[in-house]
């Protein structure tokens, strides 16, 4: 067990450095020979100094073996296997893997042979690898490669000069991306042009830091998702323990640490551990959900619409859990190993194994809870997230084991365990019901499926927090329920929460005709799915970039780009909170043209668009790709929200805008940018 807790610090330091900065410790270049009817294409990795490259013959269950992929071929017929031509290879055994892994460092070249069958010849591919040092580990990263050339066919190897070609990716221009050449594809194809584009792509990330208006940045909206999150974990860690599970471990754990000695400081002392073990144990788990998936996965995972199901299917067994069709619980074996190993030592170690032990006997009751937390927090697409979530449930759950034995007195007015722990199960089922549907919501609305439209999710939502009132006013039984006493009374908690479940489903139902529902717009699907609405129509919305853009020029007003995204929960909220507004409607409605851009979108584009971005060629495969470029290349941003004012040239009139509820500061950015325009 020792090797356990050894893991959980060794995940803290390499959260740490990961989260410190972005690293790209493996740079990647070929070039390509032609020798008569053979085309010989050869890899070098510059691997930096502590870090390796994983060979291609790493064992399944181990990390991401270095992969040569050969996507298109034209002209060409592969020959024999990828190669190493140059480098050490190394042999060790993993500890972490518990395997025989082999890799190299410094550098390592490859080489692929084809046959040429026609000219001229093409091939497209990528190498799929992944690379650690002692501390840490980046995610698996693609390099993408394009060889191109024309051979004679007719000459004979001996006769035939080899010619070498060096791939040099292209530098992108000042005022405009550079697409690299396809079959037939050039820069104009793969830009559509409906009115001059000159100047709609140009870079304008100087430009918008010259405007002082107080709201360019992202970072409001990051460390509101840092409380989020930190809050969602404490509220997650408060509810587990007032499950069946943990809440009678309570009082036997402190009257456990109060008679193991006399010295009242030294029962304190020993609580503090145990409370501090708990943290140390689910924050642990928090960031082997990170090394596991990385930054750049754990990004992706929020559109997903495979992730998002799973999820989606994940909570959907959660609640069929809580409402006592079965129970999770892990072997029993491990409880017992673990009581063992308590039992045998002493010290801080003892208390260590008594705090596991506790994490794995209430598994039942809290793994729901804390699966539900990792998905919420693996999806918002921060690395450090899942880890931030887990010590804010873990420092929920310790305080009582800390407080408790501190104050011993305190026990006295605990309620005693009973029925009513059972029905904090059950609420708990309806709760992981209604947010699993956000899940599919998110997967539904990135490629355009339409089966989860508003109205359809708002009904499911009314009926689930309706029938959760019933169950709370006995109305429903569950077969796992005590069988109630006639002279049993509802009492005032339990009539309380029902009055707020009936409440909250009546809230909605005016949602079904277009209200707003502004307390549920992160979770509900946009108000653009509604199939009927009253009252007013929503704001005219362009999807594309340069449509939007060409409609600005023809109507003589200016621009407001939101990059926004379906998985994004605080666009829901700005759209809700914001944009419904009178007085922000009115201005967006009348005085700008609204191009809403949304990075996630699935959809597939006509063609796939290269682009260039840091010295490598990237392919854009769906509309969501172009426009997260669109945002990264001229603005020079991520996030979303993210809203900027433009001209009808793609200049800006003001800076940026984050995320912020502020609805008289959002009312001077567009005005700030109207008069700007005008000027």
């Amino acid at each position: 067990m020792k090797r356990i807790f050894s893991l959980i610090l060794l995940l803290l330091t390499i959260c740490s450095m990961v989260s410190a900065q972005m690293v790209d410790p493996v740079k990647w270049n070929h070039k390509s020979q032609v020798n008569g009817q053979e085309l010989t294409v050869t890899f070098t990795a510059n691997i930096d100094p502590t870090f390796h490259l994983y060979a291609m013959d790493i064992p399944e269950g181990g990390p991401q073996k270095t992969e040569f992929t050969f996507e298109t071929l034209e002209g060409l017929k592969v020959k024999g296997p990828t190669k190493v031509t140059n480098g050490k290879l190394i042999k060790t055994h993993d500890q972490a893997f518990d395997m025989d892994l082999s890799f190299y460092e410094n550098t390592v070249t490859f080489q692929q042979r084809f046959n040429i069958t026609g000219s001229p010849f093409k091939v497209e591919g990528f190498v799929f690898f992944m690379s650690c040092n002692d501390g840490m580990c980046t995610p698996p990263t693609r390099y993408e490669f394009t060889v191109t050339g024309e051979a004679d066919l007719a000459a004979k190897d001996k006769d035939e000069k080899p010619v070498v070609t060096e791939e040099t990716p292209a530098v992108p221009a000042a005022d405009t991306p550079i697409l690299a050449e396809t079959d037939s594809a050039t820069v104009a194809d793969a830009v559509p042009v409906a009115v001059s584009t000159e100047g709609l792509w140009t870079p304008v990330i100087d430009k918008l830091e010259t405007f002082s208006n107080g709201t360019t940045g992202d970072d409001s909206g990051r460390a509101h998702s840092w409380w989020y999150i930190l809050i969602a974990g404490f509220i997650a860690g408060l509810v587990a323990l007032i499950t069946p599970c943990v809440w009678p471990m309570i009082p036997m754990t402190v009257s456990f640490f109060l008679k193991r000695t006399k010295d009242r400081s030294q029962s304190i002392r020993d609580a503090v551990t145990y409370g501090i073990s708990i943290i140390v144990i689910y924050v642990g788990l928090g960031l082997l959900i990170t090394v596991i998936f990385g930054a750049s996965a754990l990004n992706s995972l929020a559109t997903n619409a495979v992730f998002n199901i799973l999820f989606f299917l994940l909570l959907v067994v959660f609640a069929i859990s809580f409402f006592g069709a079965f129970e999770l619980t892990l072997p029993e074996s491990w409880t017992t190993k673990l009581d063992e190993k308590a039992d045998a030592t002493t010290g801080l170690l003892s208390i260590f194994f008594m705090a596991f032990t506790l994490c794995l006997v209430s598994f039942s009751c809290t793994g729901p809870i804390i699966g539900t937390l990792l998905v919420e927090a693996a999806t918002s697409g921060s690395m450090l997230y899942p880890a931030i979530g887990m010590f804010g449930f873990a420092l929920a759950l310790s305080l009582p084991f800390t407080l408790f034995a501190m104050f011993p007195s305190m026990l006295k007015s605990m309620p005693s365990s009973g029925g009513w722990l059972n029905m904090v199960k059950v609420v708990l089922g309806f709760c992981e019901l209604a947010l699993a549907l956000k899940f599919l919501s998110v997967a539904d609305l990135a490629y355009g499926w339409r089966i989860l439209d508003r109205e359809t999710f708002l009904c499911l939502w009314i009926v689930i927090f309706a029938l959760c009132g019933a169950y709370l006013l006995g109305w429903i039984r569950l077969p796992h329920d005590d069988d109630p006493d006639p002279s049993d009374r509802v009492s005032v908690t339990r009539l309380m929460l029902a009055l707020v479940c009936f409440s909250f489903s009546m809230y909605m139902v005016p949602g079904l005709w277009g209200a707003p529902c502004k307390a549920i717009s992160a979770f509900a699907p946009p108000m653009s799915t509604q199939d009927f609405k009253l009252g007013e129509d929503a704001i005219t919305t362009y999807h594309s970039y340069e449509e939007g853009m060409e409609a600005a020029q023809r109507a003589g007003k200016p621009v407001l780009v939101d990059f926004s995204g379906y998985g994004c929960v605080n666009c829901r909220k700005m759209e809700a909170a914001v944009w419904t507004n009178p007085q922000v409607k009115s201005i967006i409605d009348n005085d700008y043209i609204l191009i809403e851009l949304m990075v996630d979108d699935k959809a597939a584009l006509p063609e796939v668009e290269i682009v260039q971005e840091n010295g490598k060629d990237v392919k854009l495969r769906t509309i969501g790709d172009k426009w997260s470029y669109l945002q990264r290349y001229k603005f020079g941003a991520n996030a979303q929200p993210f809203y900027v004012l433009l001209d009808g040239k793609g200049d800006p009139l003001n800076g940026s805008y984050s995320y912020d509820e502020d609805i008289d500061a959002y009312v001077n950015f567009l005005k700030t940018g109207l008069k700007n325009y005008k000027q």
